[in-house]
């Protein structure tokens, strides 16, 4: 229970610290905020279900910190990266490190999955720019 108390504090000190810049989508900060999630996900839902919960919880987790901390036009992206990557950080950290290894394979994995998915979506917003910028060049040359 101590560490889950270590946690929640870490959790409470780091949002603080999110929430001078919330206005900025910086790829970091998502990924910091699907981490943080997923942790205070790992541990509440394995205080009410176990480990089933606790997966459960890491990847809700995740998806809620990733998709507070993105930007309108990448929320569901990065939403779904950090779902993914928390729930499988989980159940591979637990298998290597038990219950510490756990907390710490949710909050890599919620990080990492965050951070693809918000820099797939932003990669796909230019692309997207790009093809219609050529699209406009080419029917004034016409």
């Amino acid at each position: 229970m101590k560490l889950n108390t270590v946690f929640m504090s870490a959790l409470l000190a780091s949002a603080s610290m999110l929430t001078v810049s919330a206005h900025a989508d910086s790829t970091a900060r998502v990924a910091a905020a699907s981490a943080l999630g997923s942790v205070a996900g790992t541990a509440l839902g394995k205080n009410i279900g176990g480990n089933t919960g606790a997966t459960l919880g890491a990847a809700l987790g995740g998806a809620g910190g990733a998709a507070v901390a993105s930007n309108k036009r990448n929320r569901t992206e990065s939403a779904i990266g950090g779902a993914l990557g928390g729930g499988t950080g989980y159940a591979v950290g637990k298998n290597i490190g038990g219950s510490n290894g756990g907390y710490i394979g949710s909050a890599l994995g919620a990080a990492g999955g965050a951070a693809l998915g918000n820099k797939i979506a932003k990669d796909k917003a230019a692309d997207k720019r790009a093809q219609q910028r050529g699209k406009k060049y080419w029917k004034k040359r016409r």
